[in-house]
């Protein structure tokens, strides 16, 4: 099995950074490894998918505390099943597909124990349903366990999974065939502009019973970031640079929308540096409805001029009675 590579290396941060950090740090890296900016490098989607998951890990505080748990007690690394416990298996959604996390149980949930007493045993117990090594728990009959074992309801078990999509996969929706680490093959239907952390339920999609009966399969969707546009909502935010003299006298520019199309947009004179302007409709495309694509203008100030240019602005200052 290869060896699993550290997220904190693979964003190239410490482990006590901040999540504004990660964050930063993490547009950084997107920017730099996004497969439209790298066409000749074949290596370049994968790099961008490793940054993705990475990051999708750090920066939910709840996964980075399991991280860096299992990290701590030797575990296989976030979501590979290793000694430490973890949460499940990662499987993939086909040869180049979405990643998809399978939930087996909590690493925190397995150390506590079911009883409160804690221990490597109670770890075999919360994942075996017995004691390691042949041990009773203290203060139990285990034939009266038994029984009220045999007595309760053999239905099946739910399964808690998360997919990964990129950005891009998020806006457009529709049915993906999508293998889970059980083997079984499904074709799901993802909705069209989904947000991240959007949950779906499908019945009777979850482990089998005794019975035969099963439990449902729950889907949480985990929506990678996009190294230009930031969403809000339904709405998309990009901050678009221009000239010092544009932001002056005014002029127009071409702006993206996140489904590929290049709008006009007239920025008026006397623009100021961080202004926004909207443009309606251009956001996410849901079957409810659609949001906005909001442009901040980023005013380039020159850095470089000679010096007859710099007189040339001091008149034209003076005249306009701008200092």
């Amino acid at each position: 099995m290869p060896q699993t590579k550290d997220l904190y290396d693979v964003l190239g941060v410490d482990e006590d950074a901040s999540q504004e950090e990660i964050k930063k740090t993490y547009r950084k890296l997107a920017r730099k490894h996004h497969p439209d900016r790298n066409p000749d490098d074949p290596d370049a989607e994968e790099k961008f998918k490793e940054i993705q998951k990475a990051y999708s890990v750090l920066s939910d505080e709840e996964k980075r505390e399991q991280y860096d748990a299992q990290r701590r007690f030797g575990g296989g690394g976030f979501g590979q099943g290793g000694r430490g416990g973890g949460r499940g298996a990662w499987g993939r959604a086909g040869q180049g597909g979405p990643e998809i996390r399978f939930e087996q149980g909590g690493f925190d949930e397995a150390f506590r124990g079911q009883g409160g007493g804690g221990g490597f045993g109670d770890i075999f117990e919360s994942f075996f349903g017995g004691r390691s090594g042949g041990q009773q728990t203290r203060g139990r009959d285990p034939f009266r366990q038994q029984q009220q074992r045999q007595r309760r309801p053999q239905g099946g078990q739910d399964v808690e999974t998360t997919l990964q999509l990129s950005f891009r996969e998020a806006l457009e929706g529709g049915r993906k065939r999508v293998e889970l680490p059980s083997g079984e093959s499904i074709r799901l239907k993802i909705p069209k502009g989904v947000r991240d952390g959007f949950k779906i339920r499908l019945k009777g999609r979850g482990r089998a019973g005794p019975m035969a009966q099963r439990g449902d399969l729950y889907v949480t969707f985990e929506v990678g970031e996009h190294p230009r546009f930031d969403r809000k909502g339904d709405d998309v935010h990009l901050t678009e640079p221009i000239g010092l003299f544009d932001a002056v006298l005014g002029t127009e520019i071409r702006v993206p929308t996140p489904y590929g199309q290049r709008l006009k947009l007239s920025v008026p004179p006397g623009t100021q540096p961080g202004e926004k302007m909207r443009l309606k409709g251009q956001g996410v495309k849901t079957d409810d409805g659609q949001g906005d694509l909001y442009v901040e203008i980023d005013v380039d100030i020159p850095k470089n001029l000679s010096r007859r240019q710099r007189n040339i602005l001091r008149e034209a200052a003076d005249e306009a009675d701008l200092r």
